[in-house]
């Protein structure tokens, strides 16, 4: 018989995978999970939802998701892939979403990535 997974396990394979992506990925500055996760309130049948904070990022928001294989994840996932200048100027453009971000993200692995990506904002 097949369980959904618990919280704590879904949030440690996302940890385990974003450590992974930055070791590929060196112009990944920060992974977050936001959503039910972020909050708290997951429970059978959420998604994962993640944020990736890039450097620079050029292609086309519809292109970005490509890089980025979630398949060892646990569950579904939905990802949001900003450059750091996109993420920077979120508030002026998208303040609703830039507000949910901001209250429901938990930042998974290094600190200091998330100080950086964090400066700035409003």
């Amino acid at each position: 018989m097949r369980r959904w997974p618990a919280a704590a396990e879904v949030l440690e394979q996302a940890a385990d995978w974003a450590a992974l992506q930055r070791s590929g990925h060196p112009d990944l500055l920060a992974v977050g999970v936001f959503g039910s996760y972020g909050r708290g309130t997951a429970g059978v049948g959420s998604d994962l939802d993640l944020l990736l904070i890039l450097q620079r990022c050029d292609e086309p928001i519809w292109n970005r998701l490509r890089r980025w294989d979630t398949s060892s994840l646990p569950l579904a996932c939905d990802l949001l892939v900003y450059s750091q200048e996109e993420w920077r100027s979120l508030p002026q453009w998208n303040p609703k979403l830039a507000e949910a971000l901001l209250n429901d993200t938990r930042w998974l692995g290094d600190i200091a990535g998330q100080a950086a990506v964090s400066q700035g904002r409003s």
